[in-house]
């Protein structure tokens, strides 16, 4: 069993001594293990401080990508080394390395495919009460839309096996984390959680400049990832509520014409109700369109599974 970490790093050379020299040598189970570094258009040391550390596997962007592009790049080329396990963690050493062995052993017990760690939010001392809130709402949200029972769903530290890596697609340009769980969800995916214990804070986080701005792109990339699988809920109940909203004017207006008073003079019910009527037949056919998509894009991403599998295969 080939097991290969992956840490996607921007200028990281205060902080990825520590996640290097900390991360296992030897693991129960496992015959080699592989670090592979993402360098996302760093411009300090980062690459010669893992070279010193004794990297020899790297994907280089010559400018920032994003943690999302780094991840997928990251997959693909762990697969290409031929791993059977993909571990990914960060390079700000907020994770605890020495638990990767925890982390995988679902995978290597056959229970699991995908493992993400429980950071246990609630006993992060330098996590505000409001940030602590919105961390279990997000994991709430995310849960509901992907069927899974995930208490952390924004952790980043996680180990896929060969198989779920293969059939994970990455679409945002913003953070995998929710996306690959929803997906991986409704993809029947095996996931589970344990729990870890994460390390002192190195450093304010480089993906967004406020907990308001990951809020925002974390939650157009639910509903994203929402929508690709079960577009025809959303359009549906949009299009019943907007059925039911065009139907009050004209019930109020059927009330007042056949109750003795001037019709004429509440027309504008019946032009209000017909300009919900018809966004009400307009989603309804989004629903159809967008299922038919939905089934479109399975197909796709059957075709793309194969090719990875034949890109990928052992030799």
């Amino acid at each position: 069993m080939k097991l290969i970490v992956q840490i996607p790093c921007l200028n990281e050379e205060e902080t990825l001594p520590l996640v290097l020299s900390s991360i296992p040598k030897k693991i129960a189970g496992i015959d080699e293990i592989i670090i592979l570094i993402i360098d996302d258009g760093s411009t300090d040391n980062t690459i010669q401080i893992a070279k010193k550390h004794g990297v020899k596997h790297f994907v280089k962007h010559s400018k920032n990508m994003g943690l999302a592009r780094s991840f997928y790049e990251g997959v693909d080329r762990a697969l290409e080394l031929g791993a059977d396990i993909i571990v990914n963690t960060d390079g700000d050493n907020q994770y605890p390395q020495e638990d990767i062995g925890k982390l995988i052993q679902p995978i290597l017990d056959g229970k699991a495919e995908i493992v993400v760690a429980d950071r246990q939010t609630h006993k992060i001392a330098h996590f505000s009460p409001l940030k602590k809130f919105f961390q279990k709402l997000g994991s709430r949200v995310v849960n509901k839309a992907a069927g899974t029972d995930l208490p952390d769903a924004a952790s980043g530290f996680r180990a896929y096996s060969r198989e779920a890596a293969i059939r994970l697609n990455i679409i945002t340009q913003f953070s995998y984390c929710m996306e690959t769980i929803i997906h991986a969800g409704n993809k029947r995916i095996p996931i589970e959680s344990v729990k870890v214990t994460t390390n002192p804070k190195t450093r304010d986080s480089r993906l967004f400049k406020s907990m308001w701005q990951h809020m925002y792109k974390s939650g157009i990339a639910i509903v994203r990832s929402f929508i690709m699988h079960k577009p025809y809920i959303i359009f549906i109940n949009l299009g019943v509520l907007l059925l039911v909203g065009g139907l009050i004017p004209f019930l109020r207006y059927g009330f007042i014409y056949f109750s003795g008073n001037h019709g004429g003079d509440h027309i504008q019910s019946l032009l209000l109700g017909a300009v919900l009527l018809f966004a009400a037949m307009i989603a309804f056919a989004l629903a159809i369109l967008a299922d038919l998509i939905r089934t479109n894009r399975i197909l796709i991403e059957d075709a793309l599974e194969r090719v990875k599998e034949i890109q990928h295969a052992k030799k």
